[in-house]
């Protein structure tokens, strides 16, 4: 999948999302907001400037948030974000409205308006995470000038063979031809193939 593909899933299949950012004292802070828009380079939403999330996102312009779609837990898939976010004012907020007709009803009138303001999540990391597939999908993406964050297990070539890994994994994501490795395209990041290791030839990637 393209970085738009992830982008047009969020906004027009999850859309609601529950947002994590840090108060005043440092402590998390969650709400659910909806994401309404997007383009080539980043994700719209939008905030009431009496909000508490308006207060947060001014002092540290950074959030991070997950969204999920799915009847149950085998079904859904989830869409995570962590990413720089910018206030760009009241000029798109006539484009949210058209494509979320839902708003008129929440702020029915252009005084009403007055009061939001649009946001721009214009860098970050994510991670689509399908258990709907067996064995799961994952990957990861980036979008603006983000570096890529690489996280789950590898396979050193400390590795004798010994295929204790295989035996250990939820979803067969070990391979053991030629060598051994780990598709991590399927991995849970569970860390069972780290404690089987006889002789720690598995690491976590940090």
């Amino acid at each position: 999948m393209e970085i738009k593909d992830y982008f047009d899933f969020l906004v027009n299949k999850i859309h609601t999302t529950v947002v994590a950012t840090v108060d005043e004292k440092g402590l998390p802070a969650t709400c659910a907001i909806d994401m309404m828009d997007f383009d080539e380079n980043g994700i719209y939403f939008l905030s009431a400037k009496g909000k508490s999330l308006y207060d947060r996102l001014k002092s540290n312009n950074f959030i991070a948030f997950t969204g999920i779609k799915g009847n149950d837990t085998l079904s859904c898939v989830a869409l995570s974000v962590r990413g720089k976010v910018r206030e760009i004012g009241p000029d798109r907020l006539g484009i949210l409205f058209d494509k979320n007709p839902y708003m008129n009803k929440i702020y029915p009138t252009e005084e009403s308006r007055k009061a939001l303001t649009v946001f721009y999540i214009y860098e970050g990391n994510g991670e689509w995470f399908d258990l709907s597939k067996l064995p799961i999908d994952r990957a990861v993406f980036t979008f603006g000038n983000a570096e890529a964050v690489k996280e789950g297990y590898l396979i050193t070539d400390r590795c004798i063979s010994c295929g204790k890994c295989l035996s250990v994994c939820p979803q067969g994501c070990i391979e053991s031809t030629p060598v051994f490795s780990i598709r991590q395209e399927h991995c849970l990041h569970c860390g069972n193939c780290m404690n089987a290791c006889p002789v720690n030839a598995v690491e976590k990637i940090r």
